[in-house]
This record gives structure tokens, C-alpha cells and sequence, in this order.
């Protein structure tokens, strides 16, 4: 059976092991695909991809909030109501 590798730069388990710093360096700012027993495992990111990922994330839903938000009602209260 064949899998879908999202990374340009693969690595086993067992070379992780050996030389964690080495794998993600080969990656050259990329994530790294890591295999067990040919498949893939998990993704080793580069911490400032990872937080660069998460932010795009959270825009997505804060514009998602926005979106849904936009169809309301307008609601007008001045600063003395608060």
C-alpha cells in the first residue's frame, strides 16, 4: 500500500533517534516526514513553522467569527451606557 508523504526531506524513526538536530537541519526549514516501517509517522516542524501554522490557524477563525458575526444586528450603546 502506498502513503502520501507532505515533505520534501524523510527520515526513519531510527535516524531521528541517533541525531534529532541533523534531521530537522536536512529539512532546511521545511517539516520532515518520519517513517516507521516505510509509512509515515509523524511530521517533525521547525518550532517557527509550528507558531507561523497556529496563527494562520487562529486567523482562520477569527474570520470565521467575523463572518458569522456580520449578518447581526447592529446594536448602538454609548460609552455612559457602558
Amino acid at each position: 500500500m502506498s502513503h502520501l508523504v507532505l515533505s520534501r526531506v524523510a527520515a526513519s524513526i531510527s535516524e531521528l533517534k541517533r541525531n534529532p538536530m541533523e534531521i530537522l537541519a536536512a529539512g532546511e526549514g521545511e517539516p520532515v516526514a518520519i517513517l516507521n516501517r516505510n509509512e509515515p509517522a509523524f511530521y517533525c516542524v521547525p518550532a517557527d513553522v509550528f507558531e507561523a501554522l497556529l496563527e494562520k490557524l487562529e486567523d482562520l477563525e477569527l474570520n470565521a467569527t467575523a463572518d458569522a458575526r456580520a449578518s447581526q444586528k447592529e446594536i448602538v450603546i454609548s460609552l455612559d451606557e457602558l
